[in-house]
């Protein structure tokens, strides 16, 4: 809904249709075409519009996608004074929801090297707010289930779709024992809102001091560290160690959290390693089971995020001589 992209008329769409008579339904004055805007990787899609004088956006979430996650996230969002786009209406049986444009100023554009040192701090503001103000009665918790299921993913299909050659029993002997080590680590954690997906595709930067947040819908309650690290290990930008390792403390102040620093260190690199490990699974399932172009050229940078933070620490050291074997990786 934020992300820039070749945009085109749609003229023929069923959906669109159906969501056009929706609108008008309401007494909305529809102004303009639907033009298509890049979305997230999910299957909802995203298109602007010119209503009522305004530009506004329209998610299409055909079910079995839900939009009842997405308007819960956003109350919470808007209740703790932050930036989510405000739900001017909703159809939640059929999957629309016309959504303010938050426009197309992504912080992708803006955050580089020159820039990270003014743009982190407001950033983090964001992440302190999720820490501490943000609602979470009755969010769905990060579980167990949860936190294994995203790690199986990378088994499911990097292995076995994208590195079919690897021997596998090796892994399979290691893989539970390092996966119940990292979802220990992440439940032992405080916990608090998460957004799950904090990264600068999802952040946009629409006023002088003001930030907005979309592809929130997958919010949870879960380990403080994760919406940290899902900033500081960046899909676009790989940051030295040292810098990381600053911001990592630099919030630990920030919160005023109880926590040694090298235990806080630890907390961040092990959860680190399951959202990397997660997101290789996760581009390769988008490449061969949704055909989506561009996610296999993504994955090496993530590989790397989780073979350097598997080489600084020696109970990992099977696992990293696996994920470092040539048949393994990327």
């Amino acid at each position: 809904m934020g992300l820039i992209a070749e945009e085109i008329t749609i003229k023929t769409d069923q959906r669109l249709e159906q969501a056009r008579q929706w609108l008008l339904d309401l007494g909305v004055d529809i102004q303009s075409d639907f033009l298509d805007i890049a979305g997230d990787a999910s299957f909802r899609r995203y298109f602007r519009l010119r209503a009522d004088g305004v530009s506004r956006v329209l998610m299409d979430a055909p079910p079995p996608e839900d939009v009842n996650p997405f308007i819960d996230i956003a109350r919470r969002l808007r209740l703790a004074g932050l930036h989510a786009p405000e739900i001017l209406h909703a159809d939640w049986h059929h999957g629309f929801l016309l959504l303010e444009d938050l426009g197309d100023t992504l912080f992708r554009g803006i955050l580089d090297k020159e820039s990270v040192d003014n743009v982190f701090p407001d950033l983090f503001q964001i992440l302190k707010i999720f820490a501490l103000k943000v609602d979470i009665k009755e969010l769905p918790e990060f579980s167990i289930r949860k936190l294994r299921r995203d790690l199986d993913l990378f088994p499911m299909w990097y292995l076995d779709h994208h590195r079919r050659g690897m021997p596998r029993d090796q892994f399979d002997l290691t893989w539970d024992e390092f996966c119940n080590t990292i979802i220990h680590s992440a439940l032992e954690q405080p916990q608090c809102f998460v957004h799950r997906d904090f990264h600068s595709c999802n952040l946009l930067k629409t006023g002088p001091h003001d930030i907005g947040i979309i592809d929130f819908q997958d919010g949870v309650l879960g380990p403080i560290s994760y919406d940290l690290i899902s900033l500081i290990w960046d899909r676009y930008i790989a940051w030295p160690r040292n810098r990381i390792e600053t911001w990592i403390e630099q919030f630990r102040l920030e919160l005023e959290l109880d926590i040694e620093p090298a235990r806080w260190l630890r907390y961040c690199d092990l959860m680190g390693l399951q959202r990397n490990i997660k997101i290789v699974g996760i581009f390769a399932r988008l490449h061969y089971r949704d055909g989506k172009q561009g996610y296999l050229e993504m994955i090496p940078r993530f590989y790397d995020y989780v073979t350097d933070t598997l080489r600084r620490y020696p109970e990992f050291k099977q696992m990293s001589a696996i994920m470092e074997d040539s048949q393994c990786v990327p």
